[in-house]
């Protein structure tokens, strides 16, 4: 009977969250829906910008592209097309440059990424505010079928102390 329950308890428990995944998935591709209907073309640049430019392939990319410049412009046997000598100005303006249009870039990428983050949160805590009001109105049921049982156990107990008395008497 126990592991009937049990089995049971498990059962509607992978129901629930089989649910709850559902309805967030639901509620978080309406947020997608949301932001790709209305981001503008430039957000979504940015974005794509910025997730290029965090990224592994850019480092690896950005490395490679260093290291030839610093050797294309410093071995002797290339002296001939360098176009930027050993203090590599050229090469600190390109950077500079990099850096003061990039990093706005992905700081407005990073307030968009914010601004979602924050309304799935507010969603999140909605949807768990709503399940823990059901968990507390479920667990009221239990209470009160627990004390409803009670009652029918006292009751039934006394039906049956009385059913033995008048047996009794009967008898004798």
């Amino acid at each position: 009977m126990n592991e009937m329950y049990s089995k049971h308890l498990k059962d509607y428990d992978e129901r629930i969250k089989g649910l709850v995944e559902e309805f967030e998935s639901h509620i978080h591709a309406r947020i997608d829906e949301e932001y790709s209907s209305s981001t503008h073309w430039s957000d979504k640049l940015a974005d794509r910008i910025a997730s290029f430019g965090g990224s592994w392939r850019f480092i690896v990319l950005f490395f490679i592209v260093l290291a030839l410049w610093i050797l294309i412009n410093s071995l002797s046997f290339t002296k001939v097309i360098h176009f930027d000598e050993a203090p590599f100005i050229l090469l600190n303006l390109v950077l500079s440059f990099l850096a003061g249009f990039q990093a706005p870039i992905i700081m407005m990428s990073q307030n968009r990424q914010a601004s979602r983050d924050k309304k799935e949160s507010v969603i999140d805590f909605a949807i768990n505010y709503r399940a823990q009001q059901e968990i507390d109105d479920m667990q009221g049921h239990l209470h009160r079928l627990e004390a409803d049982f009670a009652a029918f156990r006292k009751e039934v107990g006394t039906d049956l102390a009385e059913i033995k008395r008048l047996l009794q008497d009967n008898k004798q």
